[in-house]
């Protein structure tokens, strides 16, 4: 059975208007295979991006959807993947720990790729007319961030949704680049009042096109594609002769990065993919609920796009231990005692790379090496899935409400929420532990968001054909790519 989870039947009519736009816009769409290797990228194109700021609005920064690009502000064109490793003198740890870098995206956050896997497949087939329709963007922060900055690349109008209670710094952002920004009631754990609205929107508005990140397959399958790629890489690049992969940990959010785990499990059958979230929302851990101050890892359900069946663990996060993290992290204090213990100032002054997300991502493979107890030769793999950038506002709440942070403050942080990290709130999965966390899908997705059972099923009990079928779709999208910017016309 063929599940047709990508659908790239082709409109003309809408076609007609996405070609005249680029056309117009002058846009040319990368491929996958582009974004997992810049150096297919046409000569042209890389000579015109030098002149070009890595946040420009600017149809030429689609090819800066990748993990490779130079780590620079302006006119940057690219390098290696971007990553840092984390030494034990901050994890405690003997495993190594390599984390991909976000901030080297346009908008300085990954979403942005995840938005171009869901938007571009319905752009160069006509199912989306960026003259006469809006690209809507439910999302707990940076992928909405990411869809209405495609948008605006692409041509087409965009609606973004988030929660009020996420940072300043994103709704500042969003005005001035979406066209329609809406705040849903709540925060992290909101993600229902975030569906809601893109069905009332759905029912009053004949002119949206919903791209929920949670049900949209081209989110999985950027990730697992281009991300997957990307760890590879880097793996390659930084592993030594006896050294051992073992697994990776994401906070699961909409679900797409963890479908980098899939590629790795594919190089390395026996690895481990740990699924985190926040302790104090604990939905696969124990069926439970609450709010949290990790942003953009939304939650109280499980993702549609979320492949549980090959989910091995499930690491819960304390948010205290994140937002402590960001403070010695970003804090001359924090700074200062963070080179007394033996962090090299080099990397300390790279630690503004780690948002709060990004900590929770290294937070949780701490907690892996130390419950599988693993040595200097194991290593783990995560993303940094944005930066401080995004929450320097935090930091000024952080001080209006605990005080300034000094030397004693760092200390506690330090040996309580780095070197002090428990084994606590893990749990390794069985066949029916997984079960259970997949089958928590039927709430959200049955019953409220009109999915079947029969493709819940196939989720699970025809788990390699139906994920399969998605994962070999990246070449078939770049046939149309390939096709929509040869009628475009603008590329030799």
């Amino acid at each position: 059975m063929a599940y047709n989870l990508i659908d790239l039947t082709v409109h003309q009519d809408k076609l007609k208007n996405a070609i005249d736009r680029a056309r117009e816009k002058g846009i040319v769409i990368p491929t996958f295979a582009q974004m997992k290797d810049p150096s297919k990228i046409p000569a042209e194109i890389q000579e015109k991006l030098k002149s070009v700021g890595l946040w420009d609005i600017d149809p030429l920064n689609l090819f800066r959807i990748t993990w490779k690009n130079e780590p620079v502000k302006e006119g940057g064109l690219y390098s290696g993947v971007n990553y840092i490793e984390i030494p034990q003198s901050i994890s405690g740890v003997k495993a190594r720990i390599l984390a991909l870098v976000g901030k080297w995206f346009p908008t300085g956050a990954h979403k942005v790729g995840a938005t171009f896997g869901c938007l571009a497949p319905r752009l160069v087939t006509g199912q989306f007319d960026p003259i006469n329709q809006k690209a809507v963007w439910p999302s707990t922060g940076n992928y909405c961030r990411g869809g209405a900055y495609n948008a605006q690349l692409l041509g087409c109008e965009s609606i973004a949704i988030l929660p009020e209670g996420m940072s300043k710094e994103r709704f500042e952002w969003l005005k001035k680049v979406a066209g329609e920004v809406i705040a849903t009631p709540g925060s992290e754990s909101n993600v229902k009042e975030i569906f809601d609205k893109t069905w009332e929107l759905r029912n009053t508005r004949d002119n949206v096109v919903i791209f929920n990140q949670f049900e949209e397959m081209g989110n999985y399958l950027w990730h697992y594609q281009v991300t997957g790629d990307a760890i590879e890489e880097m793996l390659k690049d930084a592993m030594k002769e006896d050294d051992r992969y073992f697994g990776c940990a994401f906070t699961t959010g909409s679900a797409g990065t963890i479908g980098c785990g899939d590629y790795l499990k594919k190089l390395y059958p026996s690895s481990v993919i740990a699924a985190s979230e926040a302790l104090q929302c604990p939905t696969l851990l124990w069926n439970g609920w609450g709010a949290h101050r990790i942003e953009g890892i939304g939650d109280k359900h499980v993702p549609w796009v979320h492949n549980v069946r090959n989910t091995d663990m499930i690491v819960d996060v304390d948010d205290n231990d994140s937002m402590a993290w960001i403070r010695l992290f970003n804090e001359p204090a924090g700074k200062e005692y963070l080179k007394k213990q033996g962090v090299s100032e080099d990397l300390v002054e790279q630690l503004d790379l780690v948002g709060i997300s990004g900590a929770a991502n290294i937070i949780s493979c701490i907690k892996m090496a130390k419950y599988y107890e693993l040595t200097e030769k194991d290593v783990l793999v995560t993303v940094l899935t944005d930066s401080m950038e995004l929450y320097n506002s935090r930091l000024t709440e952080m001080e209006e409400e605990f005080g300034p942070y000094g030397e004693m403050d760092a200390a506690i942080d330090y040996h309580q929420h780095a070197m002090g990290l428990s084994v606590d709130y893990m749990q390794e999965l069985s066949y029916r532990d997984r079960k259970r966390v997949h089958d928590l899908k039927y709430y959200t997705w049955i019953e409220q968001q009109g999915k079947t059972m029969e493709e819940l099923d196939a989720q699970w009990y025809d788990a390699d054909r139906y994920w399969g079928e998605i994962r070999d779709m990246a070449d078939k999208i770049d046939e149309k790519i390939e096709e929509f910017n040869d009628k475009v016309g603008l590329v030799k």
